[in-house]
């Protein structure tokens, strides 16, 4: 199985979105006043090369997320923490032909969530088996979706997406799963916290688990580091999410890749697992 990592353009974000703490109740309020920017980001899609049908994790930004009027001009995120810097021949279809692949032949879409840069190349792929979480699903509808920071009225009305329930049992550290293979070797698992319902995917290859995490966090770094970004609607639940991210990771051999990690690809392309943590000294006394 191959496993490619689609960068659809970047995105630059204020230094505070990237850390916050998870006590500081007023974690949004500083990214949206902050008036530092970090160094841009890439933006990451992932195609599986499975032998049951080609799978795309995530659909990248689209170059109309710069247009006038794409994103609400009340909405304060969109127009003062947050700019995207994508060409049109930087879309996930542009890409995946660049490869040999037609976005047509794309058997399922798994959206880890629903914001813009993890969904906004979803009109590519009309005939694909559109795969989002129940739970995101009904946090992105209608107004209150649009607050959260969701742009529903750019889904494409002929998409129907199917939502995941993860009824199928454990998996690792993840109490619940959906396994989306008949060979069992990929598996989606929640992993709430930066929105409502995101969700991860897992790949199993011979040697080597490979994690497609979205926005679990921003980093390798700050899943290892307990650190939460400055969006996360619900703290708790991000905390929670990253202990069992960490905990899954250091149980087996794993590669780590969130959307917007700059060393995703070259962890990816060398098989390089996350690091278990160095021990603390051994202090004697006498």
């Amino acid at each position: 199985m191959r496993i490619h990592a689609i960068q659809t353009g970047w995105a630059q974000i204020r230094r505070n979105q990237i850390i916050a703490r998870k006590e500081d109740l007023f974690r949004l309020v500083r990214t949206l006043s902050d008036q530092e920017w970090a160094a841009p980001v890439p933006i990451y899609a992932w195609l599986l090369e499975h032998p049951e049908g080609l799978i795309l994790v995530d659909t990248g930004q689209t170059a109309r997320a710069a247009d006038p009027g794409y994103h609400p001009r009340w909405h304060p995120y969109f127009h003062r923490s947050v700019r995207f810097h994508v060409r049109r021949d930087e879309e996930v279809d542009v890409q995946l032909e660049s490869i040999g692949i037609n976005p047509v032949d794309v058997r399922w879409v798994v959206l880890t969530h629903l914001h813009t840069d993890h969904a906004g190349g979803i009109r590519h792929f009309p005939k694909a088996d559109v795969i989002v979480s129940s739970a995101e699903w009904r946090a992105a509808q209608g107004q209150w979706g649009k607050l959260a920071g969701y742009i529903p009225q750019h889904w494409p009305r002929e998409i129907i997406p199917r939502h995941v329930l993860f009824r199928d049992g454990p998996w690792g550290a993840f109490a619940h799963s959906m396994q989306l293979t008949s060979a069992g070797d990929v598996h989606v698992v929640p992993t709430p916290g930066h929105t409502a319902g995101q969700l991860a995917v897992s790949v199993s290859l011979p040697d080597v688990e490979i994690i497609l995490a979205g926005d679990v966090s921003y980093t390798q770094d700050a899943l290892l580091h307990d650190r939460l970004d400055g969006v996360s609607l619900n703290a708790q639940r991000a905390h929670d999410t990253l202990q069992t991210v960490r905990r899954h990771v250091l149980e087996r051999p794993t590669v780590f890749l969130p959307a917007h990690d700059p060393d995703a690809a070259t962890r990816l392309a060398r098989r390089m697992v996350v690091p278990s943590p160095t021990p603390d000294p051994v202090r004697f006394s006498g």
